[in-house]
């Protein structure tokens, strides 16, 4: 009796410790499971930090090219505006009429033309001139400027300072000590005879 009643109690308790044993396992496998789970978690969420910050950094740099550029194109686009303007200053040359008629003109690079060119700044230089010899017209300029007097031959169209103070416009030829100040260009003799040659005239300067 005693063997069937331990054989009957072996057989009772052997389900149940099997039971436990396919829990223990099912939970420790869950546990694996939870951790792989959350490892991988973990370096997706690792991932995300470094993608994120990646971007971040890839913005920066681009908004510093950006800002470079910016830099050179605003440095490029004063310098532009410098030259302009500084073409403009010299492409601003003094004009010359002669009464009505406005005339090109060739001035000199010398002091005497930046003087005369002052003179004329705020207001137009108005110049009453004078035919004498046959072959220029010659005017007063109310004041006394540099001079670099030379030996020279003229030719029709040349214009020369003239003792300082003293404007000369050729429509002829003459021989003596001027300093030149340019020469009127585009026109030809007989022109330059029309305007200077039939009585005098009124040089305008500005």
């Amino acid at each position: 009796m005693k063997n069937k009643l331990l054989i009957l109690i072996l057989c009772m308790l052997i389900p149940t410790l099997c039971a436990c044993g396919n829990n223990s396992s099912d939970n420790s496998t869950n546990n694996t499971e939870r951790q792989d789970d959350i490892i991988t978690q973990s370096s997706t969420g690792t991932e995300g930090s470094h993608s994120e910050n990646e971007s971040v950094q890839s913005v920066s740099e681009t908004e510093s090219k950006q800002e470079v550029s910016s830099g050179i194109e605003s440095k490029t686009d004063e310098s532009n505006i410098t030259q302009n303007n500084s073409t403009n200053k010299e492409d601003t040359a003094m004009q010359m009429k002669i009464n009505d008629t406005t005339v090109s003109v060739k001035w000199e690079n010398n002091k005497s033309v930046q003087a005369l060119k002052e003179l004329c700044t705020e207001k137009p230089l108005i110049i009453r001139m004078s035919m004498y010899g046959g072959f220029e017209q010659v005017g007063s300029i109310g004041t006394n400027i540099p001079r670099n007097d030379v030996q020279t031959t003229t030719q029709a169209g040349d214009i020369v300072l003239y003792s300082g103070n003293q404007l000369v416009v050729f429509y002829g030829s003459n021989s003596w000590a001027y300093t030149r100040l340019g020469h009127i260009t585009g026109i030809t003799e007989n022109e330059l005879s029309s305007l200077l040659g039939n009585g005098n005239v009124t040089i305008t300067l500005n």
